[in-house]
C-alpha cells in the first residue's frame, strides 16, 4: 500500500495551551510516530480543585511500539508541562535542547523517575535523524531560551513545525532568527507549514526585548521607592532586563518564589545570565534601605499562592509591602485572568502602592508572531499548505483568512484529533478523526473529564452536602432521631430547618420496615428523594446527599 504521511494535533488547536502535535509516515499497516511536544492548559474555576489538564494520549499510547521519540520545540509549561505524566505510558525517547533538559530532568526527578537512558540532548541548530524522519533543529526568537521550529524532512516532502515564535530583532539573549536559513528551505519546498497562531490578531510586528528593557530603566530611575516586579519566570531575558535595570540604578534584587529561582538556577547551569549582579536573599533584604532594593517576583497573572499575591496579602513570610512602594506587572493579562488580576491591582492601589501594567506603561512585549511578523515567515517559506495551531478557533479561522491573503493554496482549518492526510494527494485534507479528550490532574491523579470526583465537585460546589445517619435498633425502630451533616446551604435557621427533614424523614421510614434488610437500597433512594425535595423547596438547591444506615 502506498506511503502515507499524516498529522495529527491532540492538543493546542482550538486553544491556547496543551500543545501535542503528532506527525506519522508509513503505508498504512506499517506507520512510525513522532510527537511534538507533550504540554498542559490550566484549569479555570469551573473545575474546582483541578490546576492543570492534559491532553488524553490513549490514541498514541496504543501505537507506542512505532514512536520514535518525543521532541520538544522549548520549556514553556504549555509545551512540556505534561511529560512526566505521559511518558511513563510510551517510554521512548525525547529530544530537547539544553535548558530545556535541565527543567525536563527537574519534573522528572519530583516524580521519582529516573530518564537519563531515555533524555537526549540535542544542540541548538543541530539535526536529528529518525527514520524516515531527518528533524532539524531551528532556533527562532520567542519568550523563553532556545526556542526551536523543527524541519521535518520526509521522503515525500518538507514540513515545518514553527513552534512558538515571533521575529525580535532584539532578543537581548540569543541570536536574531536566522532568515537565510528560513529562506533556505522555502527555496527546497514545504509540503505544510504548521504556525502559531496567537496574535494573528495584532498588526505590526511583535516588538522587541530590548525596547522593554529601555523603558524598563526609564521607570526604575524614576521610583524613588521600593520597587516589585513580577513576570513571567521563563522568560530570562525580561529577567535579564531586571537585573540590568536594577544595577543601572544602584539596586540589589531578590529573588522571590520557586519558578523563579528554579529558572534562574537552570538558565546559569547553562551558560546564561552571566556578567550580572548576585541576587540577595530575601531574608537578608531587611538590612538593604527601601530605595535600594527590587524584587522580581512570581504570581504575575494573581495566582492564589504566587509570590505576588501572598506580599499583597501580608502573608510572606521574608516580603513586605507598603505605601509609598511600586509593583510593576512585566507580563500579559492571559485571557481568563482579568477578574482576579484587577482585584490584586485595586488591593495594591487602596493600600497606596504604584501600579505600573501594560495598560499604562510599555513594560511587556509578547512572544508570539503579530500579522507582519507572519509575513515575513510566509515570504520565506513559501508553504504549498498551511496548518493554523496553538490558537483558539478565533484564532486559526482568522489564521486560515491571513494565509489565503498571503496566496497558500491550500490552507488547512483543524481541531483536536483530526488527522490531515497531506500525502499522497493534491492537496492536503482532513479525513479522519482520532479519539481525543482531556485528562484533569486532581490531586496526584490523572481522571478523565467526566469522572465521577469531578462530577460530584462540581456538584458540591453549586449545591452543597447533605448527610443523613439513620441507627437501626435490632426490632427495626429508628434509635433517636437521624443525624445531620448539612454544608454548603444558605440556611438562616438551622434548628427549623433540621426539625422539618427529619420529620419528613421519618414520614418516609414508617412505609417501611426497618429489619427487613431488602428493602434497604429502596429506603435509601427514597430517603434521598425526600431529602433533595425538602432542601429544594427551603433553600433552591438540589444538595449532594448521602444516607447511612447503620445496625446497632
Amino acid at each position: 500500500m502506498k506511503e502515507e504521511l499524516l498529522f495529527c494535533p491532540l492538543g493546542g488547536s482550538g486553544e491556547i495551551g496543551m500543545n501535542m502535535n503528532l506527525f506519522s509516515y508509513g503505508s498504512p499497516d506499517d506507520q512510525k510516530w513522532i510527537i511534538v511536544d507533550v504540554g498542559v492548559t490550566f484549569a479555570d474555576d469551573t473545575v474546582p480543585g483541578v490546576d492543570l489538564i492534559y491532553p488524553d494520549p490513549g490514541f498514541i499510547v496504543d501505537k507506542k511500539d512505532d514512536i520514535l521519540g518525543i521532541i520538544l520545540t522549548h520549556a514553556h509549561e504549555d509545551h512540556i508541562g505534561a511529560i512526566a505524566y505521559i511518558w511513563p505510558k510510551i517510554k521512548c525517547n525525547i529530544y530537547a535542547t539544553p535548558f530545556t533538559s535541565v527543567l525536563i530532568n527537574e519534573k522528572f526527578k519530583e516524580k521519582k523517575i529516573d530518564i537519563s537512558n531515555y533524555l537526549k540532548i540535542v544542540p541548538l541548530n543541530s539535526t536529528l535523524n529518525l527514520k524516515p524522519f531527518d528533524i532539524e533543529f531551528i532556533t527562532l526568537t520567542h519568550s523563553i531560551l532556545e526556542p526551536n521550529g523543527l524541519k521535518i524532512k520526509t521522503p515525500v516532502g518538507n514540513i515545518l513545525h514553527t513552534g512558538d515564535w515571533k521575529n525580535d530583532l532584539n532578543p537581548l539573549i540569543g541570536n536574531k532568527i536566522d532568515d537565510s536559513k528560513l529562506k533556505k528551505i522555502g527555496n527546497e519546498g514545504v509540503l505544510a507549514m504548521i504556525c502559531d497562531s496567537t496574535n494573528v490578531f495584532s498588526p505590526g510586528h511583535a516588538g522587541s526585548e530590548l525596547e522593554v528593557r529601555k523603558n524598563l530603566l526609564k521607570i526604575m530611575e524614576r521610583l524613588k521607592k521600593r520597587i516589585i516586579v513580577t513576570s513571567f519566570a521563563s522568560n530570562v531575558a525580561r529577567m535579564e532586563s531586571i537585573f540590568y535595570c536594577a544595577q543601572k540604578t544602584g539596586r540589589q534584587i531578590s529573588l522571590v518564589g520557586r519558578s523563579m529561582h528554579r529558572i534562574y538556577k537552570a538558565a546559569r547551569q547553562c551558560g546564561y545570565l552571566k556578567d550580572l549582579i548576585d541576587p540577595v536573599d530575601s531574608r537578608d533584604v531587611k538590612n538593604i534601605s527601601r530605595e535600594k532594593i527590587v524584587y522580581l517576583c512570581t504570581g504575575s497573572q494573581g495566582e492564589p499562592m504566587g509570590a505576588m499575591t501572598r506580599v499583597s496579602n501580608y502573608t510572606h513570610p521574608d516580603i513586605f509591602i507598603e505605601k509609598g512602594d511600586a509593583v510593576i506587572f512585566s507580563s500579559k493579562i492571559i485571557p481568563g485572568n482579568e477578574k482576579k488580576l484587577y482585584k490584586l491591582h485595586n488591593q495594591l492601589v487602596k493600600e497606596g502602592i504604584e501600579v505600573i501594567s501594560e495598560e499604562i506603561e510599555f513594560v511587556h512585549v509578547s512572544g508570539h508572531p503579530n500579522r507582519d511578523d507572519l509575513k515575513d515567515m510566509y515570504s520565506w517559506i513559501k508553504p504549498k499548505s498551511i496548518i493554523p495551531v496553538h490558537g483558539e478557533h478565533r484564532h486559526m479561522i482568522e489564521h486560515i483568512n491571513f494565509a489565503k491573503e498571503m496566496q497558500v493554496p491550500y490552507p488547512v482549518q483543524v481541531e483536536n484529533g483530526d488527522i490531515v492526510r497531506l500525502y499522497p494527494g493534491e492537496s492536503p485534507e482532513v479525513y479522519d478523526k482520532a479519539p481525543n479528550g482531556r485528562i484533569y490532574i486532581d490531586g496526584n491523579v490523572g481522571v478523565e473529564e467526566d469522572a465521577q470526583s469531578i462530577k460530584e465537585r462540581k456538584n458540591l460546589s453549586i449545591n452543597g452536602f447533605l448527610g443523613v445517619t439513620i441507627l437501626i435498633t435490632p426490632r427495626g425502630n429508628i434509635h433517636n432521631q437521624p443525624v445531620l451533616s448539612v454544608k454548603g446551604l444558605p440556611i438562616q435557621d438551622d434548628r427549623e430547618f433540621a426539625y422539618g427533614l427529619v420529620d419528613e424523614i421519618e414520614k418516609t421510614t414508617r412505609s417501611f420496615s426497618l429489619n427487613n434488610k431488602k428493602q434497604e437500597s429502596n429506603l435509601i433512594d427514597a430517603i434521598k428523594i425526600v431529602c433533595r425535595k425538602y432542601s429544594k423547596e427551603k433553600t433552591g438547591k438540589k444538595p449532594i446527599t448521602n444516607i447511612n444506615l447503620v445496625r446497632i
